[in-house]
């Protein structure tokens, strides 16, 4: 599914990363963990393409090479980002959005799209009326991330990036956060990749694979209890294992 082939990635000729290698196969779900400010959300932006990103080498998606597609061209290959801070955007409404994107890949019936709308905010305990509302505007932290899993329902991207998507919600927002992201894996079998600095959401996964981030790579990688025994012992005492 994702390939990302010995990349040189820099911002304004800063190096975040040198000789960086990670394989996500279809299906599957990574972690990225890390101290802040190591360069977790960084490998997000690269992935959706973000232009202040300068990268050397290349990043394979289904075997075809995406290093220097625009946003909107990976987005339609079914890559898809929900970031710890959704933007806003005025004058444009989730349904309009929405609609105009499904446009795009398919011929767009009224009724059954309204009724997934509808069925989706019920099942995220989203209120129907932000349907039609402009996209984040006026929205508490929980209720943009609702929109963003929302969109993800809507669109059915393949390939998903959480960044920090359990940061600021509360516990009840987190659980029904956590159970919608199962019930789209479970139906759907995307590749996921989470940043995060907790196990709350991804204990939610039943298997999945940890990166430990640090010194401008990837300094060591395992399963699910790696990322317990970095939230036990902390970042610090884990790299100097390593």
């Amino acid at each position: 599914m994702l390939n990302i082939d010995n990349v040189l990635l820099s911002v304004n000729d800063n190096i975040l990363f040198e000789n960086l290698n990670l394989q996500i196969p279809d299906g599957e779900i990574h972690v990225l963990m890390g101290r802040n400010g190591v360069g977790k959300s960084s490998i997000a932006k690269m992935l959706m393409g973000d232009k202040n990103y300068q990268v050397k080498g290349h990043i394979y998606y289904d075997d075809k090479d995406i290093t220097n597609l625009n946003i909107y061209e990976r987005s339609k290959l079914g890559i898809y980002l929900i970031n710890q801070s959704p933007m806003e955007i005025e004058g444009v409404s989730n349904a309009s959005m929405l609609r105009a994107a499904l446009s795009q890949r398919e011929k767009v019936d009224i009724f059954k799209f309204n009724k997934e709308l509808e069925n989706v905010c019920a099942s995220l305990d989203l209120d129907k009326s932000f349907i039609h509302r402009d996209i984040n505007v006026g929205c508490s932290g929980g209720e943009k991330k609702k929109i963003e899993l929302l969109h993800m329902w809507i669109l059915k991207p393949k390939f998903i990036i959480l960044d920090e998507i359990d940061s600021g919600l509360d516990v009840d927002a987190l659980k029904v956060v956590a159970s919608s992201l199962k019930q789209y894996y479970e139906l759907y079998k995307p590749s996921i990749l989470i940043i995060t600095h907790n196990d709350t959401l991804i204990n939610t996964f039943d298997d999945y694979y940890v990166h430990l981030l640090n010194d401008k790579k990837i300094v060591t990688s395992g399963k699910k209890e790696l990322a317990k025994e970095i939230l036990n012992k902390g970042f610090k005492e884990i790299t100097n294992e390593i």
